[in-house]
């Protein structure tokens, strides 16, 4: 995620860090990096400009020449104004009045439109909302059918407008249905085109009218970079948009879109989707990815994804047996299956502080984690249970029905032994008064 970006800025950053002073020359050269690296962000030229001329301003000024951390000093700035950028504080999805509440999704095609759609009633429904999907795109049948689809999958109602043609139409039929139904929000995907055009923009104004809606998303592809940016503002200037959504954040490794769309629209970016399963879409915090561009981590999010995948008894019954020294192939195997909950690994150690700018995206092997969940799968109960019962022939067996080869099983087999004697010398640590008495995240 804004790969390329970040590590240039991180670089940039450890160099003014490395700076026993600032003087308005190395501020000066440091800035002309950091515009060259916006800019080969595909960051808009304007939003870049005015980017570094407020930068500049902070930078320049006597608290922070005359600090004794001005490294430090310049980094808060560069934060605080990356975080301006993106948009101050968190915009939340405004659902209040009467019900139903309507979202009307907008956008170019192929911007990702439909899958958000249901991404969002998904989000929506885990948050106690009642939400009713509504394919009001007919110029691409394929995306009606793929919303349906979408819905039976996730158990998410998909409104049938009986071969209905004419969007307005779908759009006055489902509201009705949501009325006498209790369906309190309608998510209403609309057409999108490969170009704006007059014909489009009416009809999508005339869903506006009809609908009254509480919220008017923008959908973004953020890896077309300024395309994104200059339909947003085109849709801005034609309708009332209230946010924006950018997908397929997670494969943007440049990150021009998501530093200029707010400020180029004025609509604050509400939502990001991180992937293409429909639990990918996450609330867009401002702070935190100003944090993680330059390295700072994001363990807020971290967390949240740790209380999301390690929650409740299984939480307990993992802390109990590792606070006893115990740790099997069966926690081993529950561990991963909660890790890969939480995401791909790389963006997990985008989120700890300091750990970005010592990795490369090559440096982590999903493929080797694949590789060891499926061992651990080929394995019996009573095996993962009690490693010592895995002989010669049943290694063998292991790895045939893992895809994998004997030597694969038994560096699992040693890491294994290597982890769960660590485990134990820490409890006995603890135990005796010599440590902190709590295990390691994400076990404790």
């Amino acid at each position: 995620m804004l790969e390329t970006l970040s590590a240039r800025l991180q670089s940039i950053v450890r160099t003014l860090r490395g700076q026993g002073r600032l003087t308005e020359e190395n501020v000066k050269e440091g800035l002309r990096e950091i515009r060259m690296a916006l800019l080969e962000a595909d960051v808009n030229l304007q939003v870049a400009r005015r980017f570094i001329d407020r930068v500049r301003d902070k930078a320049l000024g006597q608290e922070v020449l005359e600090s004794l951390t001005p490294g430090q000093h310049l980094v808060k700035i560069l934060r605080d104004e990356l975080q301006t950028l993106l948009g101050t504080g968190e915009a939340s999805l405004d659902l209040t009045g009467a019900p139903p509440a309507v979202i009307l999704m907008v956008g170019l095609q192929g911007s990702g439109k439909t899958s958000t759609s249901a991404k969002l009633a998904l989000m929506l429904k885990g948050k106690g909302r009642a939400p009713l999907l509504v394919p009001a795109d007919v110029q691409r049948p394929a995306a009606i059918e793929q919303l349906k689809v979408l819905g039976r999958d996730n158990g998410l109602p998909v409104f049938d407008g009986g071969g209905a043609l004419d969007p307005r139409t779908i759009a006055r039929d489902a509201l009705s249905l949501a009325r006498s139904t209790g369906h309190d929000t309608l998510i209403v995907d609309t057409a999108g085109r490969l170009h704006i055009d007059e014909v489009m923009m009416a009809e999508v104004k005339d869903l506006a009218a009809l609908l009254r809606p509480n919220e008017v998303l923008y959908v973004a592809d953020s890896m077309t970079g300024q395309d994104a940016v200059n339909s947003a503002a085109a849709f801005a200037a034609a309708l009332p948009v209230t946010g924006i959504v950018l997908t397929k954040l997670d494969g943007d490794t440049r990150g021009g879109a998501a530093l200029s769309i707010k400020e180029a629209t004025g609509a604050p970016i509400k939502l990001a989707g991180t992937g293409e399963k429909v639990k990918d879409l996450e609330v867009f915090h401002p702070d935190r990815m100003a944090s993680r561009i330059i390295g700072m981590g994001d363990v807020l999010t971290l967390i949240e994804k740790a209380e999301e995948a390690y929650g409740g008894d299984d939480a307990e019954q993992a802390a109990l047996a590792l606070a006893e020294g115990e740790f099997s192939l069966e926690d081993l195997r529950t561990q991963l299956r909660k890790l890969k909950k939480m995401g791909p690994l790389a963006s997990l150690l985008e989120m700890i502080p300091g750990l970005g700018p010592l990795r490369g995206a090559g440096d982590v092997d999903e493929d080797a984690m694949k590789r060891v969940q499926a061992v651990l799968d080929s394995m019996t109960a009573q095996e993962r249970a009690n490693p010592s019962l895995i002989n010669g022939s049943r290694r063998r067996r292991i790895a045939r029905g893992s895809g994998t080869n004997v030597q694969d099983v038994n560096k699992l087999l040693k890491q294994h032994a290597q982890m769960r004697k660590m485990m134990r010398t820490l409890s006995r640590t603890a135990k005796k008064g010599r440590g902190p008495g709590r295990l390691p995240f994400p076990f404790r």
